[in-house]
């Protein structure tokens, strides 16, 4: 067996030095940003993506090695554990095999085959095994006694095949070879309930479905399981395409495992039945049950890893930076809620307008905004995309014509979370004064300043990105989004003089609590003026200052060092350069032309290596660089503003919303995001959709086709496709529409399905079967 470095180095594709190193740093306390960032010698380059898998691992091979140890001991005191089956414990690499070994000896309820070797029936069983052409009924009349619960000969023989069924059910190494056969076999066959055909009427797609489980992708075996858990679908694994023929050659696989077969011997016909009986009473659904979860879990890790991956671009989308926005929240007869920031994020004003149904107070709201964009010198506006989005970008253009300002412009953003961001304690604590409902309206412009520092406020799994999120481990789903989360903070770096608790709680090495007393020290004695009097806040230990201080900005301190990513510790190294090149280091920050000319292992020493010195040169060059695009607005079509403004052959602009494995959903500005199937992505064959768009990213796109009755919109990044024509080398559109997880995900209430000879209906149709 190897050792559990050596088992990680092959998943990650390192070495096990490498390994053993961030393992031991990890045990010490060190976070995976901070390893990722500042301890490159020591692991020798590990990523945040392989120390992020590394850790996952770690946690499973440990686990992995705490229940061999409990099966080992538990063996032992039964006095059942022999040299060949300890070296098959140790030898288990997976759960699965460690548990198939242990089968045998779990402590269980009493079973019918133990109520039978009470009676005294192993014998009958294990002659009748072992000689065929010993005649069932005869030697079982031996075994007749109604002292014991055994009547007669038919209850003799019953009760010795429950002793064959458990002992051949409960054999590892066919348990083990039945489930590879069945993975690589198995076909998931769904079938709808009877009578539920109306209730499940979303779900009807599946209701004569059959697929490969080794095969299905994540969102439809996921979809499946929603649906037999909604009682809708009844789910089967057939042990190949033919189930019938499947069920009889798993059947045979059984009993040529056990050695029995047809040879014309007595107990031959007798034996066959047992296994027949094996298979079908016991191994079949525990193999199903156990395939079942394994599919799943598979199905839940893809789920969120595109969930996580969404929230990664989003949360790195780009910030329009330090500008006064106005953020507006649309509604219809609750009204939009308006509220103003300044550059810092600071709330200056806040109110609430009227201009659509019913009160149609357009001219006294054109007003309202335009005094409070002059009086607090707007210079965005953001629009979130919820109800009534369309209506108020329409009212803040209009305003924006009246005031003739050409700095001033309007962008429609996610409004994902505002709600939960809304009710939440945390806003309750920011604004106190301040009604719910206007809330969701300071998050919306403050998340256009700046989406990571405002996103962070929302639990990750509220801002919904994701695909069935709510059908997945929600443990392992939040662990996956929190590092998701810490990562991009960190990869961004924060202002520790201007960050929220919130924000500050997700820097390496920062606990909730550390952060909220950061926010505290700031505000009773002022802002930091460098990174070493963060020393001074209560609870920050020498530990927490080395996770976190590289990931903390202080721009305009005393130290210009303090401003970019180069750690405290290493300051010693940017002193060497500094002596070796005659020049301030304010001279020497920014200097690109310069920096590029020195070589890196000039000043390297016993601790700092190329790789160190390397980062710090960048740094260098580029003080606490921003890996964030550049900040770029969208711009909707002038008089497209519902589904119905929609023409097929139309070419928009439009921004991603979210990315399924399916493909991307973008807002085109018609109060629903139109699918981009991932054979429309691109001229060339795209395996992962993230590969061509990201969420957030603006795209042009062209309007396939409309479905106004399903409310559903076919979209093409490949503007030269012609609607209506098939398009070459496309795969099947799927529709996944409702299980997206983006922030208008909620079901559309489905009329009638569309003539059958429409392209989007018969496309969407493909996409469920396929």
């Amino acid at each position: 067996m190897q050792s559990i470095e050596q088992r990680i180095a092959a998943d990650i594709a390192a070495q096990s030095a490498q390994v053993k190193a961030a393992v031991e740093l990890l045990d010490g306390g060190a976070t995976v940003p901070f390893i990722a960032r500042y301890r490159k010698e020591v692991t020798g380059g590990l990523d945040d993506t392989q120390l992020r898998l590394l850790e996952e691992r770690l946690g499973y091979l440990r686990e992995l090695e705490d229940r061999r140890a409990a099966i080992l001991d538990s063996i032992a005191e039964q006095g059942k554990l022999d040299d060949t089956l300890k070296a098959q414990i140790l030898e288990a690499d997976t759960k699965a095999r460690l548990e198939d070994l242990y089968l045998p000896y779990k402590p269980k309820r009493r079973t019918k085959a133990q109520i039978a070797r009470e009676a005294g029936l192993e014998p009958l069983a294990l002659a009748l095994r072992e000689d065929p052409t010993i005649a069932p009924e005869q030697r079982a009349a031996a075994f007749v006694d109604e002292a014991k619960g055994v009547p007669d000969i038919k209850a003799a023989l019953d009760g010795a095949r429950q002793i064959l069924i458990e002992t051949i059910a409960e054999d590892a190494t066919l348990v083990g070879g039945l489930r590879d056969w069945i993975w690589s076999k198995g076909q998931i066959r769904a079938k709808v309930i009877e009578g539920k055909e109306n209730e499940g009427a979303k779900f009807r797609d599946y209701f004569d479905h059959a697929e490969a489980i080794a095969k299905i992708p994540s969102h439809r075996l996921l979809a499946l399981m929603r649906a037999r858990n909604e009682g809708v679908l009844a789910l089967e694994l057939a042990p190949g395409a033919e189930p019938e023929q499947g069920h009889i050659e798993a059947q045979e696989r059984v009993a040529a495992h056990a050695g029995i077969a047809a040879r014309g011997r007595a107990a031959d016909a007798w034996l066959l039945e047992t296994c027949r009986l094996t298979w079908k009473v016991k191994l079949h659904l525990s193999l199903m049950l156990d395939l079942f979860a394994r599919a799943r879990e598979t199905a839940e890790d893809e789920a969120i890893r595109v969930f996580g991956d969404n929230l990664k671009d989003l949360m790195l989308a780009a910030p329009a930076g330090p500008k006064a926005v106005m953020g507006l929240d649309p509604g219809i007869r609750t009204g939009v809620k308006v509220a103003v920031v300044d550059a810092t994020g600071k709330l200056l004003a806040t109110t609430t307008i009227y201009p659509h149904e019913p009160r149609r107070q357009w001219d006294p709201s054109l007003a309202e905004l335009g005094a409070l964009c002059k009086r607090h010198n707007v210079a965005l506006i953001a629009i979130g995309n919820g109800t009534a989005s369309r209506e108020t970008d329409k009212l803040a253009g209009e305003m924006m014509k009246k005031l003739a300002d050409p700095k001033l412009a309007k962008i429609v953003v996610s409004e994902a979370g505002a709600s939960v961001y809304s009710a939440s304690e945390l806003a309750a604590k920011e604004f106190p004064e301040l009604d719910v409902s206007l809330r969701g309206a300071v998050s919306i412009a403050r998340r256009l300043q700046d989406p990571l520092a405002e996103l962070v406020k929302i639990e990750p799994k509220a801002i919904g990105v994701g695909q069935y999120q709510h059908d997945v481990n929600q443990s392992k789903l939040a662990r996956a989004l929190d590092a998701k989360v810490e990562d991009c903070v960190n990869a961004v770096g924060v202002d520790v003089n201007t960050a929220s608790a919130p924000l500050l709680a997700r820097v390496a090495g920062l606990s909730s609590g550390v952060a909220e007393n950061i926010v505290k020290y700031r505000d009773e004695h002022g802002a930091f003026a460098t990174r070493t009097a963060l020393k001074k806040v209560p609870r920050l230990g020498d530990k927490a200052f080395e996770q976190s201080a590289g990931f903390l900005r202080i721009p305009h301190g005393d130290n210009p060092l303090d401003a970019g990513g180069v750690h405290p510790e290493a300051y010693p190294v940017v002193e060497r350069i500094i002596k070796s090149c005659g020049r301030e280091v304010k001279q020497l920050i920014g200097d690109s032309g310069f920096l590029r000319t020195l070589k890196p292992e000039q000043f390297t020493d016993e601790r700092f290596g190329v790789p160190t010195v390397r980062d710090i040169l960048k740094e260098l060059e580029k003080p606490g660089r921003d890996p964030r695009p550049t900040f770029v607005a969208p711009s909707f079509a002038e008089g497209v503003e519902d589904l119905k403004d929609l023409v097929v052959g139309m070419v928009l602009e439009g921004r991603v919303t979210n990315v399924a494995a399916f493909g991307a959903f973008v807002d085109i500005g018609v109060h629903q995001d139109g699918l981009v199937h991932v054979s429309a992505l691109s001229h060339t064959f795209v395996r992962d959709p993230r590969e061509a768009v990201k969420a957030g990213d603006i795209v042009k796109v062209k309007v396939m086709e409309v479905d106004l009755q399903r409310q559903r919109i076919a979209l093409s990044m490949r503007l030269d496709d012609v609607p209506g024509e098939a398009r070459g080398g496309a795969r099947p559109a799927r529709d996944e529409r409702n299980e997206r997880g983006s922030p208008r995900s909620a079901p559309v209430k489905k009329s009638a399905a569309p003539a059958a000879n429409s392209a989007l209906a018969d496309a969407f149709s493909r996409a469920l079967k396929r």
